[in-house]
């Protein structure tokens, strides 16, 4: 597959024109990159060092390495696309289908995470439904890690390329030592001190990106305007989302693909904000990792609290930059009326290339150089993040469990070493399947939908309702993938093609379809089947657990501002604010 993409993208003019300044403020930050790795091995002694950082860290590294993890290819490149490509609607990404799943984990379900001591989600799996679904949860979890680290990677690769003008393959395989490098070295701790790097770099980046732009646009009303006379001008045939759908993010429209505005609500809300959202937020490892590395239940509650604050914010330096390159950037402008300009990372322009493009056009040197820094910084970010989780449920939930049991703790150190590096070099091979992508949202929702979706499903369920069984644990998740990878094929153009959802529809269908399935087979199963004994459910079932069991006593002497509670509120209200200013 990388020979495939090595001949149909050789070697290639840079798309960035940089300047040694520019190579030197990159290469000052690998430099730190690196440090960061070698002294983050000096604190590795055991397992639980390499792969939960010895659960030690504070809330506020915690939290910045939660939403940082997250602040990758889907933050970057896919925000920055969707921005371009459908405007102001891209917003729900963040604040319907992030903020309020955010905080539902750190309020509801950290507690039964860390207060279990579980080592990853699929080992809480286990504990609540056994083998099957333990087996299931695993297996999918390590393969989506794999195909999201390919999209990490492939970004990642696309930024060497532009700055040095590398044929693909070579990009991919030197963006993939790079990470490889310094996970390797610190395991979980070197991932989570760099992404506390990375988020400042990433801001510090993208923030003179967003400014200069919109200063050579005319401001925000200037903006406005570009886009609703672009808007009008377009061709029909290019498909372009009236002005109006472009620049309010209600009801969405542009995003969703539905032409009802209720059904397009409906999307959102259910689709999006609910399953799509919850599903990756409070199921998933990579961000619950960072949670299970603090070093109390305290923490561990606010590590998604303190990530919602600066989440929340993260659209004004990810997607108005995509907005304002399909108003300013030539080849984008030319893309977006039905055009098939050339010049992009990969030779024909995508949308995925909005950022680039931009960055191209309005950044002087030194800025350059410091925006491709913030870019690699995300993308080793998104990459290190799924590497680490990977590597995690691979060595404890795959090999430990099933395949070498009860060997030394150096062993499975040795084994987790392994792992990395065999992710990693699998991830430069998933990467050419992105490339496929113009806009690697599309993607990405697509596979949340088929694993993240039915997960929750699962998750919920079985922690609140304790008469769900062991069998419908794996038969519940078995059908809610197998029903979105249907729905998927049956919608998609490119295979079955019996309905087709332009925009994000598709991927919403798709998760809420999974997540409806999941709930329906397992309460059937479980009705037919045995489950566990009460007593077997304490720590993971909500009406089994004391009270006292998911709160830290200590909490209530801290100041408001250091409680979960208040922050949480404060969050919410915020998201809420923002919701109707826009």
């Amino acid at each position: 597959m990388v020979s495939a993409v090595a001949s149909a993208v050789p070697a290639a003019d840079p798309i960035i024109n940089a300047g040694v300044v520019d190579y030197l403020i990159v290469a000052l930050y690998f430099v730190f990159v690196l440090g960061i790795g070698l002294a983050a091995r000096r604190a590795v002694s055991d397992s639980i060092d390499f792969f939960l950082s010895g659960r030690s860290l504070p809330a506020w590294v915690t939290g910045l390495a939660f939403i940082s993890a997250n602040l990758g290819a889907v933050e970057i490149m896919g925000m920055s696309a969707s921005g371009a490509e459908f405007g102001l609607p891209t917003v729900h990404y963040f604040w319907v289908g992030a903020i309020p799943a955010m905080l539902f984990l750190g309020v509801v379900m950290m507690p039964f995470y860390y207060g279990s001591k579980v080592r990853s989600v699929p080992e809480f799996m286990f504990r609540r439904f056994g083998t099957g679904a333990h087996l299931v949860n695993a297996i999918s979890f390590a393969l989506a890690q794999l195909l999201i680290a390919g999209v990490n990677l492939y970004l990642l690769s696309s930024i060497v390329q532009a700055l040095l003008g590398w044929p693909q393959w070579v990009a991919l395989i030197v963006a993939a030592a790079i990470v490889l490098s310094y996970i390797t070295l610190g395991g979980l701790s070197a991932a989570i001190y760099n992404e506390v790097l990375q988020f400042f770099v990433i801001v510090a980046a993208l923030l003179p990106l967003t400014l200069i732009g919109l200063n050579r646009v005319g401001g925000w009303d200037g903006l406005t305007s570009r886009i609703t006379e672009a808007a009008n001008n377009a061709p029909a045939s290019a498909g372009v989302p009236p002005a109006e759908q472009q620049l309010e993010s209600w009801p969405g429209q542009a995003l969703s693909g539905f032409d009802s505005p209720i059904l397009s609500v409906i999307g959102i809300v259910f689709g999006l904000g609910f399953v799509l959202s919850f599903g990756y937020w409070t199921t998933n490892f990579v961000e619950v990792q960072r949670a299970m590395a603090s070093n109390s239940i305290s923490a561990a509650r606010k590590t998604p609290i303190i990530g919602a604050f600066p989440k929340m914010f993260v659209p004004f330096i990810v997607i108005v930059p995509g907005m304002i390159a399909a108003v300013l950037v030539s080849e984008m402008i030319e893309l977006k009326n039905g055009g098939t300009p050339q010049g992009g990372a990969s030779g024909e322009v995508k949308y995925n290339d909005a950022l680039l493009l931009l960055m191209r056009d309005v950044l002087p040197n030194g800025l350059l150089g410091l925006a491709i820094a913030g870019l690699l910084a995300a993308f080793m970010a998104g990459m290190a993040a799924n590497i680490s989780a990977f590597n995690t449920v691979f060595s404890y939930d795959l090999w430990e469990r099933y395949i070498r049991k009860d060997r030394t703790d150096d062993y499975y150190l040795r084994i987790g070493r392994l792992a990395t590096v065999a992710a990693t070099i699998i991830a430069i091979f998933t990467a050419s399947i992105a490339g496929g992508f113009s806009n690697v949202m599309d993607y990405l929702q697509t596979l949340f939908g088929f694993f993240n979706a039915p997960l929750f499903a699962t998750f919920i369920l079985g922690m609140f309702w304790k008469r769900m069984t062991p069998t419908a644990g794996w038969a519940g998740l078995v059908a809610g993938t197998l029903s979105a990878i249907t729905v998927w094929l049956l919608g998609n153009p490119d295979f079955i093609g019996a309905f087709s959802l332009p925009g994000q529809g598709l991927a919403f269908v798709a998760a809420s379809t999974a997540f409806v399935v999941d709930i329906i087979v397992s309460v059937a199963v479980s009705l037919v089947t045995e489950p566990k004994p009460a007593a077997e459910l304490k720590g993971l079932v909500y009406s089994e657990t004391p009270k006292e069991d998911l709160i830290d006593p200590h909490e209530a002497s801290m100041p408001w501002f250091r409680r979960t509670m208040p922050l949480a509120g404060i969050a919410l209200v915020l998201v809420i604010i923002l919701n109707v200013a826009f």
